[in-house]
This record gives structure tokens, sequence and C-alpha cells, in this order.
């Protein structure tokens, strides 16, 4: 009786044994998870943003599905379905979550003070409360800034050298956008140091009136137009492109996908780049390092793409000084 007792006692202690190198096993093996909630794109058409987040995880060694879970939420343009998805992302508890606008960062931070956070934003991070410096942001927000904002006046230069016919520039802006009026005002100041008379098009999303904005533009001999891009702009990028060729205005953009749909020219921050260096926060932090040590960062890359196809359909032709300086040239 008293060996089968022991025998019983080192049975026990054997299967304790073998569940706790089971347990360190799967502890091992679990897959990071990573929320990315995309605001403007939508599941069908990913777009190029998140195929660059993707190139850059594989480039570190993750696969999707094998050794990283990529959790994607499409808010589609649609402002009032971002606290949802955030919320549901911290529901799931992923390891990190990414997001490329402020709005969703900003529900994201309200949301949770534990899971790291990459973002990849147009807006200074300091000044919109992100976090508390570039250097050091302290919290559990980090990732990086594309200084849409700054290039404000170097977009309207480009404009003029390039279509040097301007006399006057509509600026096509959605009111609802959080940083609209702030942003606006960067291109107002830039406009008179340029003397370059310009002039609000107003929208309203969801549902943008774009013939009308465009109409006003007519209407107020608007003579070139630029695009402030939001996450409810940006998903009639093709329609935008196509009533600036329509009613024969040169059109300026601050993000590439706009040229690519048939606007005129851009000059941004390389989002391509931006994107794949969001992989390397998610790596470096599935490594163990802390958003609040994590400097946040600005682009190393800028483009210039100039779309002759469009400059053709409008009887434009682009000096070419200016067709050397550009770093792409869409010509079908």
């Amino acid at each position: 009786m008293a060996r089968k007792t022991i025998l019983g006692v080192w049975l026990l202690i054997a299967l304790a044994l073998a569940s706790f190198r089971l347990a360190d096993a799967q502890q091992l093996e679990k897959i990071p998870r990573i929320g990315y909630l995309s605001t403007s794109d939508d599941p069908k058409t990913p777009g190029p943003s998140i195929e660059a987040f993707r190139q850059g995880l594989r480039d570190l060694g993750y696969i999707e599905g094998k050794n990283i879970l990529v959790e994607y939420r499409y808010a589609e343009g649609k402002r009032d379905r971002i606290p949802g998805f955030v919320a549901e992302l911290v529901q799931l508890k992923v390891d990190v979550l990414v997001s490329p606008v402020s709005p969703a960062i900003r529900a994201a931070k309200q949301a949770t003070k534990t899971i790291p956070i990459v973002m990849v934003v147009s807006t200074d991070p300091v000044a919109a409360g992100f976090v508390d410096s570039l250097a050091r942001p302290g919290g559990n927000i980090t990732g990086l800034s594309a200084l849409t904002r700054d290039l404000s006046g170097k977009r309207l230069e480009l404009f003029r050298e390039a279509v040097p016919r301007i006399s006057s520039v509509g600026v096509l802006r959605d009111t609802q956008g959080p940083l609209s009026a702030t942003a606006f005002k960067d291109y107002e100041a830039a406009a008179r140091a340029l003397r370059i008379p310009l002039q609000a098009l107003e929208v309203r999303g969801p549902n943008p009136d774009l013939e009308g904005a465009f109409q006003a533009a007519t209407n107020g001999r608007i003579s070139a137009m630029i695009t402030m891009t939001n996450l409810v702009l940006s998903r009639y990028r093709k329609r935008i492109a196509d009533l600036a060729i329509k009613n024969r205005l040169p059109s300026m953009f601050e993000v590439r996908y706009y040229v690519d749909a048939g606007g005129l020219m851009s000059y941004a921050a390389d989002d391509a780049d931006n994107y794949r260096r969001a992989a390397t926060y998610v790596d470096k932090i599935l490594k163990g390092a802390k958003p609040a040590d994590l400097p946040v960062e600005q682009p190393m890359k800028f483009e210039f793409v100039i779309n002759l196809k469009t400059a053709k359909a409008l009887n434009l032709t682009i000096p070419q000084s200016v067709l050397y300086r550009a770093d792409k040239v869409i010509k079908r």
C-alpha cells in the first residue's frame, strides 16, 4: 500500500511538471497580436499604407498568420466608428495598437494606459497632447509625425513654380476635421508671404458636397486648388482628382495617393517609408522596449510627385526645371 502511495505521489509530481513544461512551451509559442485601425481604407482595398506596414513587418521577419497576427479594423472614413473599434481592439488585449490618424490615437489614449500605441500622424503629437516630448514621449504612445502641416508653404512654392499662371488658390477642406481650421491658417500665412490670394472651399463630412465646392471655385474664379486631406476626404480622392480635371483646375495634394488617383501633383513625406518604419516600432516594443523611451521620429524622406497624364489633360506644360526636381513622374 505504501509503495502504491509513493508511486501515486511521483505520478502526480510528474504530471504537474509536464503541465508546467506545457504551459511554458505555450507561453514561448504565443504569437503576438497587433491591432491596426485604418480610418480611410476598407477591407476590399486596404491601400498602400497598410501594404507598406505589412512589408515592414516582412522585412523584420514577421509573417502574418505564422509568427504574428494583425487584427485589422476599417472605419471607412466614418469617425463615429473609431471609438468602437478602439474599444474592440483593447478588449482583445492586443500587444500593440497601430493607427495612422489623430482621432484614433486620441480615442486609444483615452481607452488604455497600458497597451503600447504606435502612431503615424500628420499633426504635431506634442501640441495634440499625445506625448510629453518628441525625445521622451513619456506614456504609452510613440511613433512618427509626418510633418504635413509644416510643408504648407513648400507646397505653395512648388505649385507656383510648376504652374506659373496661378493667380489664386482654393483650399478644399472638411470643416469637421479636428485640426482643419488651424491647418488652413498655416496655408493663409504661407500664401500671404508668397502674395497668393487664398480662398477656403469648405465641405462637411461624412458626405461632402464636392460638386458644390468646385462650383464655388468656378464662381470665385479660382485658378488652382489644394486639398487638405483627412479621413473623410481621403476616401474621395479619385472623385476629387476627376472633378479637378473636369473643372480645369491644377491640383496639389498633401499625400501621394491622390496623384496616383489622377491628381496633378503632391509634396509630402514618403508615406510608404513612414509605414515601414512604424513596423520597426512594433518590433522594438515586442522585444521589450517601452513606448515612453522610444523617441517620436520625423520623416527621413520626402517626395514630390507629378502626374504628366493629368497635366496633358489640363493642357499644362510643366517647366523642365520642375520636372527635374520631381522624385516621381507619372506618365501613364
